[in-house]
């Protein structure tokens, strides 16, 4: 299989250059307006069809063979992050307070370069390919649904996505059938007691004691109601109250998150937070609320291709370099296009200790082994061209 595209290395500084510019010029979520007009031109250059109708920012480009085949598909997302990039290197951010800080650069690149490729080597595939560049994975509900939702995936047969991921080193990639990324939901809960004098605590109800019992109370639920074998985090991340050291807060809000990947613990747990909430602000005879909002389901492979991923990879790059991927607790909207398409979501080692790239996704410093664009190009189409091989017409 790997002879099939011996030649993606050619195509390699390319990856590099327009990597570089994308991680140069970041833009947020449903902003990427800049990020959007630089891949229609590509596309355009290269003679690669824009498919009409793509939500937002999103791109769609659609190369279709002269011979009848599947039609596959392929996504990156494209946007940025509200965070400081704090890199030493010629390609640092050049937007204050935004950067590309989880490689959707280095995914929107690589999924350039495959457009490219498969436009050079169209006399070899049948069928046809789709080109996702998605607008605004990071931030919910996500660009992901919109795009299932618009139809334009009606007539696909099977999607593929990668990840570039740090915590694995260069020239490993990991796969998995069923889960692979959890379920991503999160709440804000807001306590209101009796404000007061820090020095009378007993003229007061104090939302902060109350908000301290509830933190403890909320981890309860993984500890002792959540099955020990069913993965769950929960995690409050910010707790605000009170303005001066001695008066008693009469409101405390607190906002968190819940990581699940069985979707009958998810439901469950979201049960017994709203109970816990109500019935610990009750015992202070306080009055609480919570708001929850489900996020994004768990990314799950299909479990076909996940065998694919493993014949491939195994063919592409060596068994000693394929890897089971292990359960991850962040999120990924990918999750809606493999809930209405077979398709697998792979992750390639983009982490190298000896050249310092060491920090994980969304830091300030985070930044990518760039030789993992190759590899993660040369899987992809690895990927998509053993399906067309093996597609029954």
């Amino acid at each position: 299989m790997r002879s099939r595209i011996n030649d993606m290395h050619l195509y390699y500084a390319d990856m590099v250059r327009w990597r570089r510019h994308l991680h140069e010029n970041p833009e947020l979520s449903y902003h990427e307006l800049q990020t959007s007009s630089f891949i229609q031109s590509m596309l355009e250059n290269w003679g690669i069809e824009l498919v009409s109708g793509a939500p937002g920012n999103s791109v769609i480009g659609r190369i279709i063979s002269e011979r009848p085949g599947p039609t596959v598909a392929i996504r990156a997302d494209i946007d940025a992050l509200p965070i400081q990039d704090q890199k030493e290197c010629t390609y640092a951010s050049k937007v204050s307070g935004i950067m590309h800080a989880c490689g959707h650069d280095a995914h929107t690149a690589t999924l350039l370069e495959l457009a490219h490729w498969f436009t050079d080597h169209s006399d070899e595939w049948s069928g046809q390919i789709l080109f996702i560049f998605q607008q605004a994975e990071e931030v919910c509900p996500g660009g992901a649904a919109g795009i299932v939702s618009s139809g334009l995936l009606d007539k696909v047969d099977v999607i593929y996505g990668v990840h570039l991921w740090t915590p694995f080193p260069v020239g490993h990639v990991y796969g998995a059938a069923g889960p692979v990324m959890a379920a991503a939901d999160e709440f804000e809960i807001i306590i209101t007691g009796r404000g007061g004098h820090g020095g009378l605590p007993h003229t007061a109800i104090d939302s902060v004691l109350i908000g301290s019992h509830m933190v403890v109370n909320i981890q309860s639920i993984v500890s002792r109601a959540v099955n020990p074998i069913e993965p769950c985090v929960i995690s409050v991340g910010m707790m605000q109250a009170g303005t001066a050291f001695n008066i008693i807060a009469d409101q405390c809000r607190m906002k968190g998150t819940v990581r699940t990947f069985n979707e009958e613990v998810r439901l469950d747990v979201r049960a017994r937070l709203s109970h816990i909430v109500n019935e610990t602000a009750a015992m202070f005879e306080a009055q609480a609320t919570i708001d929850y909002k489900e996020g994004y389901p768990s990314v799950v492979n299909d479990v076909n291709e996940a065998r694919r991923f493993s014949q491939t990879a195994n063919s592409a790059f060596g068994a000693d370099q394929v890897h089971e991927a292990p359960l991850i607790m962040a999120a990924e909207d990918f999750a809606y296009y493999l809930q209405k398409l077979p398709g697998c979501y792979m992750f390639v080692g983009a982490g190298n200790e000896d050249r310092g790239i060491v920090y994980p996704h969304h830091h300030p410093k985070f930044d990518i082994d760039e030789r993992a664009m190759q590899q993660a190009a040369e899987l992809l189409a690895n990927m998509a061209l053993d399906y067309i091989e093996k597609f029954d017409i």
